[in-house]
């Protein structure tokens, strides 16, 4: 196992890149000796070809990949003794299940007892164990994708296990008894883990970090809360949460916040932090943190429509032109067409520059 950094990695795929070439640009990123992380963002943001410069798939246009002191910029993926899991099973047809997931222990120069009980504690966790005699190239889709996940748990001698989309062909339930063996996994062996997928709940549910990342740029590297509670990006805020972040333009005036001619309370810090601010300004609230008829103050809104979804309600509610969804509960009396006020408490609310955090 080992400690990852990322300096200054920047990458294109053309061979003379100008500056609109770059899938990368300018990743510092840090993944501690034995912790859990996933790299989040929507398709096309640069996750995978990140992954594949940290195993050695890909050399880097420009920076440096380090496996604790070691600079291993351009070794292959043998010589960084890293083990992948790619979106699509990866796997011998012609092998039993048992021989796939003792393949790479046999390729360490293990054998007997030691690749039998570690195959056998793999297949367990996985619930592998009924089919470990069948040949591969008998299971079904998912099964195969299991097995590709047990080929790169199996070792325990790893620097990192790096896994790229990897349930993308497993049914939704499979998937969350998965996530779930998979931290089991960690808890017991400590590799380092780093997880991509395009999906917030596979990230924040797998991971005790979340690298989000937007346009080949890393916008935070932070706990599942933090993320939630203190968005770094206003890309983070609507990109993290079910429906995302309020994000309202607005200027400042004195102690408040003015959304269409309306005035939003700031807490003082924020307020000193806003006034030195000289770019276009917007404020970011969760649909979870608006008050519905608050007992005194408040913004007069008007309801457009509400969705029922079962335990809670969504209400998109207008200030002035602008647009807010608000999170409420089942029982909260709330329809289409009504004027109402709502409460934006000071402590929920976050304030971005040029997109970018000025919240403490």
């Amino acid at each position: 196992m080992a400690e990852i950094k990322l300096r200054s990695i920047s990458h294109s795929y053309a061979a003379t890149p100008e500056s609109g070439d770059y899938v990368l640009r300018d990743i510092e990123l840090r993944w501690r000796d034995g912790g859990a992380y996933a790299l989040l963002g929507p398709s096309g943001c640069g996750k995978t070809t990140l992954l594949n410069i940290m195993s050695g798939l890909l050399r880097p246009t420009s920076g440096r990949v380090l496996y604790g002191d070691r600079d291993v910029t351009e070794l292959p993926p043998r010589q960084r003794n890293i083990a992948q899991v790619f979106q699509f099973p990866v796997n011998y047809d012609t092998f039993t299940v048992f021989e796939n997931l003792a393949f790479p222990l046999r390729n360490r120069g293990l054998r007997g007892r030691e690749v039998a009980a570690r195959v056998q504690h793999i297949a367990e966790l996985l619930e592998l164990r009924d089919v470990l005699r069948h040949k591969a190239s008998e299971l079904s889709a998912d099964q195969k994708q299991i097995v590709s996940l047990g080929r790169g748990l199996v070792r325990d001698d790893v620097a990192a296990i790096l896994f790229d989309e990897p349930l993308t062909v497993i049914d939704p339930h499979r998937k969350w008894v998965l996530r779930r063996r998979l931290r089991e996994i960690h808890r017991q062996f400590r590799h380092t883990l780093v997880y991509v997928t395009h999906d917030q709940t596979e990230a924040l549910t797998f991971a005790d970090e979340v690298v989000v990342m937007h346009e080949g740029r890393v916008l935070q590297q932070a706990t599942p809360e933090e993320l939630f509670a203190n968005p770094a990006h206003t890309y983070v805020g609507y990109f993290i949460g079910s429906p995302g972040m309020n994000v309202l333009p607005c200027s400042i005036d004195g102690q408040s916040a003015v959304i269409a001619g309306q005035r939003v309370p700031l807490s003082e810090d924020l307020a000193r932090r806003a006034a030195g601010c000289t770019g276009t300004l917007e404020l970011g609230i969760r649909p979870e943190h608006i008050v519905m008829s608050p007992p005194s103050g408040g913004v007069p809104a008007a309801i457009d429509f509400v969705e029922d979804h079962g335990r809670f309600r969504i209400a998109t509610a207008r200030i002035g032109e602008h647009a807010l969804k608000i999170k409420l509960g089942a029982d909260v009396p709330v329809t289409g067409g009504e004027a109402c006020r709502v409460g934006l408490p000071p402590e929920r609310v976050r304030l971005y520059e040029g997109g970018r955090s000025i919240s403490p």
